[in-house]
This record gives C-alpha cells, sequence and structure tokens, in this order.
C-alpha cells in the first residue's frame, strides 16, 4: 500500500510489529483461528444486562460507526472528545468501534483495560448500547501485555451496555455477532446488524507459499461466510421473510475496490470516473484500499441472500466514501483515532470523523440514509500533533477483571 504521505505506516508496523509478534507466539496463531464454543446460541448471545434494542415509536433508529480509535492507555485525548460529541449531537439508539480499538505501546493487563475503556466508556456512561469488531491491530500489544481477543471478548462483556456475543463454536475470529433490532410494535426482528471479525495478518504461507508480493493483511474466512449465510437462512425460515441488515467488517473487500475504480484492472482518472456514475460514490478516497490476498466471496453471499444492504469497514483511514455496488452500499468511516495515522503534514486530522446511519422503519422495509460527522465540525483541535490523555477511571467490575 502506498499512502498519501509516501510512507506507510502500516507497512511498518506489519514488517517491524508482526515479526515481534510471531516471535512471541506459537506459529500460525497470527492468522484468525477457529474460536472456542459459546454457552449461547448458534449464533451467539450478548450479556444479560445488554437492553433490547428497538425502533422508536416513529419508525427510526439510529447507529453511529467510530473506526480506528487505535491508540494505547494514553489516548490522544481529541478521539475521546469526538466521540463524545458526536454521542451528544446525535444521540444514537447504538454505537459501534469497528476495529482496532487500540494498538501496540499497551505494556500491562491493566494498560490494555485502560486503552479499551477510554474509548468505550462515551458509550457506557451514557447508557447507549455498543460492540466492537475486531481489527488487525487489537493484538499488536500481545506480546508485551499477554492479552489476546478472547481476553478483551471477556472485558468487553463486562460492561453493562455491550452487545457482543460469546464466541461461537467453529467460526473463525472471535465476537463474530448478529446485533438484531426489533421493530417498535412488536418482538419480531426488524433488521440486523452484522459484525464479523476480518482477522489480523495474513499467513506467512499457504501450501509451501508465500504472500510476498501480494496485500499483508487477513480476509473474512469461508466458515464466515457460511455463518452469515445459515444463519440468515434461518432468520428467513423463523419470521417468514428476510431481515434487512447492515454488515461491519473491519478490512475492506475488494469489491470495495473495485467500486471506486468501475473495474477490476483500471486505474485511470477515466475508470474512477465511471466508477463514480454508475455506482453513485459520494466522499473521498485518500488510500489504497487494504483488502487482504484472497477474496472471501462474503459479497457474492449478500447478493445471493439478499438481506445485508450494506457493508461497512475501516482500515483505510483517510477513506470516507460510499456507492451501491449493485444493490449493496459499500462504504467507509474515516478513522476515529487522533493518535492513528491520518492524512500528510498539516491536514494529518482532518478526516477525524464517524458514520451515522439513520434507519427508518415502514412494514416490512427499512430505508437506510447515511452521512460522515467530521471533528473539523465539532469545534475540535485538528492540530498535527499528539495530545496524549491520563486514563479514564476504570469502573468497579472493569477493574476487577
Amino acid at each position: 500500500m502506498t499512502e498519501p504521505s509516501g510512507v506507510s505506516r502500516r507497512t511498518i508496523l506489519a514488517a517491524g510489529g508482526l515479526g515481534a509478534i510471531g516471535a512471541a507466539i506459537p506459529a500460525g496463531a497470527a492468522q484468525a483461528s477457529p474460536s472456542s464454543a459459546g454457552k449461547g446460541s448458534p449464533a451467539g448471545s450478548p450479556s444479560g444486562r445488554a437492553p433490547k434494542l428497538r425502533f422508536r415509536g416513529d419508525g427510526t433508529f439510529k447507529v453511529v460507526q467510530f473506526n480506528d480509535t487505535q491508540d494505547d492507555e494514553l489516548t490522544d485525548r481529541r478521539t475521546v472528545e469526538l466521540i463524545e460529541k458526536t454521542l451528544d449531537a446525535e444521540k444514537p439508539d447504538f454505537a459501534l468501534i469497528n476495529g482496532d480499538v487500540i494498538t501496540g505501546g499497551c505494556e500491562t493487563r491493566l494498560a490494555v483495560k485502560q486503552a479499551i475503556n477510554n474509548v468505550v466508556w462515551p458509550m457506557e456512561s451514557r447508557g447507549i448500547p455498543w460492540a466492537v469488531t475486531y481489527g488487525n491491530h487489537d493484538e499488536d500489544s500481545l506480546p508485551q501485555s499477554g492479552v489476546d481477543e478472547a481476553m478483551m471478548l471477556d472485558f468487553y462483556r463486562s460492561y453493562d451496555f455491550n452487545y457482543n456475543a460469546e464466541n461461537i463454536a467453529g467460526v473463525t475470529g472471535t465476537g463474530n455477532t448478529i446485533v438484531p433490532i426489533r421493530s417498535a410494535n412488536d418482538r419480531r426482528e426488524a433488521f440486523a446488524l452484522w459484525l464479523l471479525d476480518s482477522g489480523r495478518y495474513a499467513p506467512d504461507s499457504i501450501n509451501g507459499q508465500d504472500f510476498a508480493g501480494y496485500p499483508a493483511w487477513d480476509w473474512l474466512r469461508m466458515d464466515q461466510v457460511a455463518w452469515y449465510r445459515e444463519e440468515s437462512q434461518r432468520l428467513e425460515q423463523r419470521l417468514g421473510r428476510k431481515v434487512p441488515g447492515l454488515m461491519f467488517v473491519h478490512i475492506a473487500l475488494w469489491e470495495h475496490r473495485f467500486m471506486w475504480w468501475g473495474g477490476v484492472d483500471t486505474r485511470t482518472e477515466a475508470d474512477a470516473a465511471r466508477g463514480r456514475t454508475r455506482h453513485g460514490i459520494v466522499g473521498e478516497r485518500n488510500e489504497d484500499e487494504c483488502p487482504g490476498p484472497i477474496n472471501s466471496g462474503m459479497f457474492n453471499a449478500i447478493l445471493e441472500r439478499g438481506d445485508v444492504k450494506g457493508v461497512f469497514v475501516g482500515h483505510d483511514h483517510v477513506n470516507d466514501y460510499v456507492g451501491d455496488y449493485y444493490g449493496v452500499l459499500l462504504g467507509y468511516a474515516p478513522g476515529t483515532g487522533f493518535g492513528a495515522y491520518g492524512l500528510p503534514g498539516a491536514e494529518r486530522n482532518r478526516m477525524r470523523g464517524g458514520r451515522v446511519f439513520e434507519l427508518t422503519q415502514t412494514g416490512d422495509d427499512v430505508a437506510i440514509a447515511t452521512r460522515v460527522v467530521y471533528a473539523r465540525d465539532l469545534g475540535i483541535d485538528l492540530t498535527a500533533n499528539d495530545q496524549p490523555m491520563q486514563p479514564t477511571p476504570l469502573a468497579r467490575r472493569q477493574a476487577a477483571i
């Protein structure tokens, strides 16, 4: 990947940091592996303390997507300010941090908990139901802290308003979750939020062949695609109709790139103009999309099922575009974290923000409107520097874990 500055921070982390990780954990652990069995339903289940989600009486429901808060326990204070001001302005019914919640630099178990708490406490303290997905950087601190994604999941689930499910037996990744939203006037599921773990980094090799020259990141695995398809069918069979929804994963699908360029092997401005026109793309693309080396087939499954109406990602901090790719919205939320890379030079923090989804239910249909909110419109300092804060104090339950 080539970023606007010409130097890829993510490439540095993958090449340098991943080597350190690889030396500290068993071979093969750097790629996603099947999760352990959960105690809940086949689709997993959130904490019993989590409130049920329903459309409001007027048929509306609002979701806010944050992405790449990506910091250690001394989180840049503006990251938290952005989350808080967005929550207070938008008053969402549900909030999501879509991967790379934390990054390297957390040297202890306590530091990992503090880094997480800094960015989830704004939701928790306001009583807003929330969840996370996992990104490629969430385990960067594992060699120093000893805290892996499964341990983080236990920590997330200790909060009263968290909606992450237990792990699902036989499905790759951590915390793959369906978050149902019920109709205002009955108990039927009216909408589904699909939260999937897109993994971390590609393995060193498959069948004796390495990945030199290919993207370094992970991809959704076929068992995750099968899980989505089977759960989608199960919902349809139980309710007698398909349940519309949105899917959130950290790492982009290959189709995000195809949509922007209006083709597979095209890279000219004329190609991009064709893509923008055909797919109604709005927003900025300031760096290459960074999918893994293998196309997961998830988009094909989504087309077949016809229930997921959009797939939204992060990972590439300075992209915020969205378009309609053959009937499915594909889009980005920009990076939320001020401690992570941004645009080059003085514009480093211009793209910091989050994405808002306004859902409106009419019968069995749900209309989706989406827009981006930016730190620059919320009176937040955009100076291209670091402004670390002291950790937000842990509540008693989280301190005891």
